[in-house]
This record gives structure tokens, C-alpha cells and sequence, in this order.
């Protein structure tokens, strides 16, 4: 009898375990496809920050790949670039990247703070994806240790946000802005050569900088910037777009089997 309890106890657990699994894989799924909305959501207010946080997320995903980071990291770092300007939405201070004069001190005061109303915003779902917000918040610490908000230096700074920062300020060079004019990509190369072991972390600038990487860089600025017409030409060839980020979860799966076979 005893022996028979025992086995139904650890019948249980095991039921119970497995249930808890599924319950945790479908959160995932459910905070997951949030984000998904979310992006779109920021899309519909703000197309032209949509399409930024994308191409910063190609160039983010592209350095990643090249440094050899795991695939935990690299997951993590193309969410944290897909949203690093969430804060930049806020009521308080979204009219003020839409401005085309320069900035007073108290909107430079203003602007400075959306990283952390981004890392605010993300907070509800910090439990599933706990590394985003500190990488949100993170994106424009340099590693001397004079960014912002906290003054981080070095290796304190999150992986994530060190790499965003290399593709944040890439995109910035790169790509007109309502208070920017664009700029050519040997200027943008030269500006994250510049700002190699001060700004950013100088390991990353190497990779960054490397040819065979600039040469990728280059190639999915090209097809960012291409007219709209031709990108969505050039995406119904491929089956998944270069210019365009799918989340890792949503990989396509292989088809099922026909049952009965």
C-alpha cells in the first residue's frame, strides 16, 4: 500500500510538473506575442521610429552573430534593439524628437530620460524577458562610464545595450532625421572608429568595423533604405526578409505529418 502511495505521489508531481510547463511555455507565448503587438502598436503611432528600432535591430543582430555571442544573447539583444526608443513614445517628451530646431537644456534634460520610462513600460513583462528593460535602460551608457542614466562603465554595461549602442548610433548616422540630416556610411564608420574604448566597447568596434561584417552592414543599409516599392519586391523572393525582424519564437516549424501515415 505504501509502495502504491509512493507511486501516486510521484505520478502527481509529475502530472503537476508537467502542467506547470505548459502553463510557463504558453506565458511565454502570450508575453511574447505582446511584444509583437507592442511593436506594431509603436509602428501605427510612430512609423518613423518603428522602422528605426528595425534597422537598429538588423545591425544589432548582425554584430551579435559576428562576436560569436550564444543564441540566449543574441535573442535577447535583437528585442532590447527592437525596442530601445519605446520611451522616446511618451507623452512628456514624443513631441520633441518630432522638432526640427535644436534642443533648449531643459528638452536635452527631457529627452534623457527615456530610457528609463522605456524600461517603465517593459516592467509588466520583465518576468519573462527579465534582461530587457536593463538593456532598454542601458543604450546610451558609454564605457567610460559618462552616459546616461546611471553612468555605467565598462563591462557593467549589459551586453545588449552595448551592442544597440554601436547600431543605435550607426542608424543615427546614417538615416535622415526630422533634427539630422543623413550621412554617408564612411562617416558613420569613422564616428564608431572614433568612439572606440570611450563611447563604446572597443571589442565590439573591431568586430563592427571588420570588413566582412561592414560589408553585411552595408548591405542590409542598402535595402533599408531602398524605396518601399522595391523592398517589398525584394521581400516576396525570400522567405524571410533581411530588412524586416521575426522574432526567434516565431520560427517557422516543420509542417506536421499527415496523420495516419
Amino acid at each position: 500500500m505504501n509502495k502504491n502511495w509512493s507511486l501516486g505521489v510521484g505520478a502527481a508531481a509529475g502530472a503537476l510538473a508537467m502542467y506547470e510547463r505548459r502553463e510557463r511555455a504558453r506565458a511565454e507565448r502570450l508575453s511574447a506575442a505582446t511584444l509583437e503587438t507592442l511593436l506594431d502598436a509603436i509602428e501605427t503611432n510612430d512609423e518613423s521610429t518603428g522602422a528605426h528600432m528595425r534597422r537598429v535591430a538588423r545591425y544589432a543582430e548582425i554584430l551579435c552573430r559576428a562576436a560569436d555571442l550564444d543564441e540566449h544573447t543574441c535573442r535577447n539583444i535583437e528585442r532590447v534593439a527592437l525596442f530601445h526608443d519605446i520611451g522616446k513614445l511618451h507623452e512628456a517628451i514624443a513631441d520633441i524628437f518630432r522638432d526640427q530646431t535644436k534642443l533648449t537644456p531643459e528638452e536635452r534634460r527631457a529627452v534623457r530620460t527615456h530610457p528609463m520610462r522605456g524600461a517603465k513600460v517593459l516592467e509588466p513583462i520583465s518576468l519573462f524577458f527579465p534582461d530587457l528593460g536593463k538593456g532598454v535602460a542601458s543604450h546610451h551608457e558609454r564605457w567610460d562610464g559618462t552616459g546616461y542614466p546611471r553612468g555605467l562603465k565598462g563591462k557593467r554595461i549589459t551586453i545588449s545595450a552595448r551592442v544597440v549602442a554601436i547600431a543605435d548610433t550607426f542608424d543615427a548616422i546614417t538615416h535622415r532625421r526630422p533634427y539630422s540630416a543623413a550621412r554617408s556610411f564612411k562617416e558613420a564608420t569613422r564616428a564608431i572608429q572614433e568612439g572606440r574604448g570611450t563611447q563604446f566597447d572597443p571589442e565590439l568596434v573591431d568586430i563592427f568595423l571588420s570588413p566582412p561584417v561592414l560589408k553585411q552592414v552595408e548591405t542590409a543599409m542598402r535595402e533599408a533604405h531602398a524605396p518601399k516599392s522595391r523592398q517589398k519586391n525584394r521581400r516576396r523572393g525570400r522567405q524571410q526578409p533581411a530588412s524586416d525582424i521575426k522574432f526567434r519564437w516565431r520560427a517557422d516549424r516543420p509542417p506536421r505529418r499527415a496523420r495516419g501515415r
